[in-house]
């Protein structure tokens, strides 16, 4: 195996280009393949989330691997996302005897405690969606409602959205969208408290994003919050909440200051301006409380 294909299958990974990676290695006869790059095409093919074929692959190699945290790593990350837990448990547990304290192996280990614990019986607190707050906020008449507006989302849900994300939404968000998951409110302007350069003294939103898969128009939804940050160019600092008439607009979730588990502050990102961040609110609360019916 050549210096060079090493480095290539490298700068494959680094560009995103996974396909690329499983095609010239399943290009090369199957007895020619070593331990490096049966490792890679696994890596490539968990990237591409065909788990079940890189669990496959990693298996090959399990003798050569046994003593190697990244191939415990590499293949309870399959097996999670196969939802195979116990399989994935024991794969994190081994790399982390291996390798104490790597923080993404932790933080597996914690995901997997936490969706195989016992969950406790309580009775439902949630109101129901034609508590009068809830149909007061909402204008579910719009023509464009339906784009947004998803079933309320489980606790699965919530938690499988914030591993996607990256970023623990805050609870204000969340108790939101169990009422009633994304849509567009009667109010749609948040006023700026003074007027830019622009003369813009308000900043108009389309709709709030809920928390699901389903709908294009939610978090993790085909044109949600991660397709909008990487086809605009937004900065990296949290979440789209909020899409604008504008399509070089954005209101986000600005984890900055809090890190990922925080409390974010409101802000709105203009494409247009150079990608100019305007402050909105402390939080998302005050956010939706600040939003009126005309700018």
């Amino acid at each position: 195996m050549s210096e060079e294909l090493l480095e290539q299958l490298e700068e494959w990974h680094e560009e995103d280009e996974y396909e690329e990676i499983v095609d010239a290695i399943m290009e090369i006869p199957a007895e020619e393949r070593d331990y490096v790059l049966i490792s890679h095409l696994g890596r490539a093919m968990s990237n591409l989330e065909r788990y079940e074929e890189a669990v496959e692959q990693f298996l090959l190699i399990a003798e050569e691997g046994k003593d190697d945290p990244l191939w415990h790593y590499r293949i309870g990350l399959a097996y999670y996302y196969l939802e195979q837990y116990e399989d994935a448990r024991r794969a994190f547990e081994v790399a982390d005897h291996l390798e104490p304290g790597d923080e993404d192996t932790l933080e597996f280990l914690e995901w997997i405690r936490n969706k195989t614990a016992p969950k406790p019986v309580v009775e439902s607190a949630v109101m129901a969606y034609t508590d009068p707050d809830v149909l007061s906020f909402w204008n579910d008449s719009a023509p464009a409602a339906e784009k947004y507006v998803s079933a309320p989302p489980t606790d699965d849900v919530i938690e499988s959205v914030e591993e996607a994300l990256v970023f623990k939404l805050p609870a204000s968000y969340v108790n939101m969208m169990k009422l009633h998951n994304g849509g567009i409110p009667h109010n749609r302007y948040f006023p700026l408290g003074e007027a830019t350069a622009e003369g813009k003294d308000a900043i108009e939103i389309s709709g709030i994003l809920g928390i699901g898969r389903e709908k294009k128009k939610s978090l993790a939804g085909s044109l949600g919050s991660r397709f909008m940050i990487e086809t605009g160019g937004y900065p990296e600092v949290g979440v789209v909440i909020c899409d604008c008439p504008s399509e070089s607009e954005v209101v986000m979730l600005d984890y900055r200051s809090s890190g990922n588990d925080g409390e974010p502050e409101v802000i709105h990102v203009d494409k247009g301006q150079d990608y100019k961040i305007t402050r909105l609110a402390v939080n998302f609360e005050a956010f939706i409380n600040g939003l009126v019916s005309k700018g």
